[in-house]
């Protein structure tokens, strides 16, 4: 951890807008290499997001400076949801909110866990961005059974991808703060459950539910 001096939270936070940035450029050339796979890019800069949790963490940036910048950028994710300012972020062919909700989530795991409970947003930050986040990237090309759920469609495969890259990410918190951690039932547990809450997607509302429950959960069984 860097510390709480100025000097560390601006570092911190310039490694943060780095990580960022960097996402934002992959984002924009998936984009153009291919335009015709819109869902790409965005699930791109939602599993790409999801790690600036850890070095918010891991460089210790303090409440106030964390939430406000999740609140920033979740006001930026509805003004460009509204007027479409950045295509590569945005852009998809059915009415989704689930930018605006996965800074939302964000927002609100801070709000309720940073920095005491720094491990359980984490958890549901990164469940988000690497579960759901490879889940639409992957479940479309493993040929398997569908459904619908409120409209939403959804595939075993894709299921299968969000269940293992949730038990993954969980892993790796738990690696990370083994002191503040459910045990592996606890882990198991959270990550059907989150693959269970996900399947709810009308209008991208999982982007704000599944990391308020994984949140909920890794605090309660820790």
């Amino acid at each position: 951890m860097v510390g709480s001096g100025w000097q560390g939270q601006a570092l911190g936070l310039a490694a943060a807008l780095l990580w960022l940035s960097c996402v934002a450029g992959l984002a924009f050339a998936v984009r153009r290499r291919w335009p015709q796979q819109r869902e790409w890019s965005r699930k791109t800069a939602h599993i790409g997001a999801g790690p600036v949790v850890l070095i918010a963490w891991g460089m210790g940036l303090e409440r106030g400076l964390c939430i406000t910048a999740a609140a920033l950028v979740t006001l930026l994710a509805l003004i460009n949801h509204r007027h479409r300012l950045l295509l590569a972020i945005e852009d998809v062919q059915r009415e989704s909110y689930g930018t605006v909700a996965y800074g939302a989530s964000i927002t609100l795991l801070l709000i309720a866990f940073w920095p005491q409970h720094s491990a359980a947003a984490a958890a549901g930050v990164l469940v988000m961005a690497l579960g759901d986040g490879l889940a639409g990237l992957l479940g479309p090309w493993i040929r398997s059974p569908l459904w619908q759920v409120l409209g939403e469609r959804r595939s075993l495969g894709g299921t299968a991808v969000m269940a293992l890259a949730s038990l993954a990410a969980l892993l790796l918190v738990a690696a990370l703060a083994p002191a503040a951690s459910p045990g592996p039932p606890g882990l198991l547990l959270i990550a059907l459950l989150a693959t269970a809450c996900e399947q709810l997607a009308w209008r991208g509302i999982d982007n704000l539910s599944v990391p308020l429950l994984v949140g909920a959960l890794w605090r309660e069984l820790s």
